[in-house]
This record gives C-alpha cells, structure tokens and sequence, in this order.
C-alpha cells in the first residue's frame, strides 16, 4: 500500500508535501524528538503530536517517508514553511496515536 492509497483509506489531509509515488516501509510513534532521531528509519511514517520545526529536522534528517500529526494538531507556521521549504509530507488526523498505528495496521494487513 502507499503513502496515497494510505490517506485516501483513513481519510489523512495532507498538510505539506506530496504523496504521489511514495511508499512508506514501517511505523513508529512516539513524541521524543531524541528518541524519534534514533527510531525513525528510512521511508517510515513518524507518528507524533508535535507540530514545532524540530519535528521537520527530524524527519529530514531520518529521511522519513512522512510525518502523520495525531488528534487534530496543526503545525505551526513557521514549521509548515519548513516542511515546504525541504520536501516533508505532512499528514494529519483527529484519530488518536493509538487509533492511528491500530487503522494503519489493518490496512496495511488488508483488513479494513
């Protein structure tokens, strides 16, 4: 499944970025940007409530596949300028992190 059948599935906005030919490879969520530095891998989907520019460096840095902000967070502008100004796809949902990693589980395993 990619990163647009993903949103288009558990109705994600996109906030910043693209998801047009982008395939995601793994989960992790959590809100420590230290531990997200060493956890975040290569094309996963990064989990968070925080919306600040430091969670931009960090995905840019950890080549994360994309951001999903959880319970209806809004990014901050100046870190929506900065997803923008380095490619970072920013999604968003109201779901809870929790209802985030369980839905995109049963998608990714095929069971809706």
């Amino acid at each position: 499944m990619n990163l647009s059948e993903l949103c288009e599935v558990l109705s994600l906005d996109v906030v910043a970025g693209d998801t047009a030919g982008k395939t995601w490879h793994g989960v992790y969520a959590g809100d420590l940007l230290s531990r997200a530095m060493s956890h975040v891998k290569l094309d996963n989907l990064w989990i968070t409530i925080m919306s600040n520019t430091n969670v931009i460096a960090v995905a840019s840095l950890t080549e994360a596949c994309a951001v999903i902000l959880a319970e209806g967070v809004e990014l901050l502008p100046e870190a929506l300028d900065a997803a923008v100004d380095n490619g970072i796809t920013v999604l968003s949902s109201t779901r809870t992190v929790n209802e985030l990693c369980i839905a995109i589980h049963e998608a990714s395993s095929g069971r809706k």
